[in-house]
């Protein structure tokens, strides 16, 4: 039994068990956001499947950062793999101690000193530690998780909103964007993503990638139809330039569908919760949150 027969095997499994080794059990300190940061709680949010999704339909419609993806990973073979190792990384960085967050982005580091190729759309060199496109995928992750938290989650206030990318910089800097080019506010966000469009296309490499994603064979029907609902959650919510390009027409986010979607959620977040060392993890998290919050309040 492999990947290539099973691309879906253990999604659940294998994404809790990612959560569960990265959520750290005695950090030597409370990492670069700290349990009362903004980024805890959103990270951490129950649209963050839908937000995930969603980011990686955003990224891929950069020809050169969708160039990288798609000549030296292996997406095809390994989707859930792919999936949880970016996952394990962000909870690294969001919720580790400061050494553990450095180690992990130095690994992605690494990775990407040996991507780099030819773009075959536009026939420009790329390379993944170009700043430029460690932005546009930061961004689009950034962007993503506001507009997932705002249509299926908690909605974030305007003062929120701002503390979140102002906050998720340091996200960026520690995969090598220099300090003061990622967007620091809301208002800097939406001015780089309409900046940026000009450069944007489905390529050939983005449309097989994202319709694979979408619909990944090899699940029950239970967990096809919950990946199903979160998949067209994710396309649903994107923003009317992105969704010009994959060629979709705007669905209506009517309180009702809003409302189905939290409830798949619920469901997906049920046997999430299910998996061994989760639901310890997570009420560390809460532990550490609630403590933060009752010192802000003293």
């Amino acid at each position: 039994m492999t990947a290539d027969v099973f691309p879906t095997a253990g999604l659940v499994e294998r994404a809790a068990a990612a959560f569960t080794a990265s959520v750290p059990g005695s950090p030597a300190d409370d990492g670069f956001f700290g349990p009362g940061s903004v980024t805890w709680r959103l990270n951490g949010d129950l649209s963050a499947p839908v937000a995930g999704l969603r980011s990686l339909l955003v990224q891929a419609l950069h020809p050169l950062a969708m160039a990288g993806v798609d000549q030296h990973s292996d997406w095809r073979a390994d989707p859930v793999g792919r999936l949880s190792s970016t996952a394990a990384y962000l909870v690294t960085i969001t919720y580790g101690d400061k050494a553990s967050a450095r180690r992990a982005a130095d690994r992605v580091r690494k990775i990407h000193e040996r991507v780099r190729g030819t773009d075959p759309v536009t026939g420009r060199p790329y390379a993944a530690g170009d700043p430029d496109l460690l932005i546009w995928v930061h961004a689009g992750l950034v962007d993503s998780v506001l507009a997932a938290a705002d249509l299926f989650g908690n909605p974030v206030s305007a003062p929120d909103r701002d503390a979140y990318v102002a906050e998720m910089t340091v996200a960026a800097e520690l995969v090598g964007v220099p300090a003061g080019r990622a967007p620091s506010s809301a208002a800097e966000l939406d001015a780089y993503l309409a900046a940026v469009q000009p450069e944007l296309t489905l390529s050939p490499a983005a449309a097989e990638s994202t319709s694979y994603l979408l619909d990944l064979p090899g699940f029950d029907e239970d967990m096809a139809d919950i990946w199903r609902q979160v998949g067209g959650a994710a396309a649903a919510s994107l923003p009317a330039w992105a969704l010009d390009l994959y060629g979709r027409k705007p669905v209506t986010l009517t309180p009702q569908y809003r409302e189905e979607v939290r409830q798949v959620l619920g469901v997906l977040d049920v046997l999430y919760m299910g998996e061994p060392g989760v639901l310890e993890a997570r009420q560390r998290l809460q532990l550490r949150m609630r403590d933060a919050q009752r010192a802000d309040e003293a």
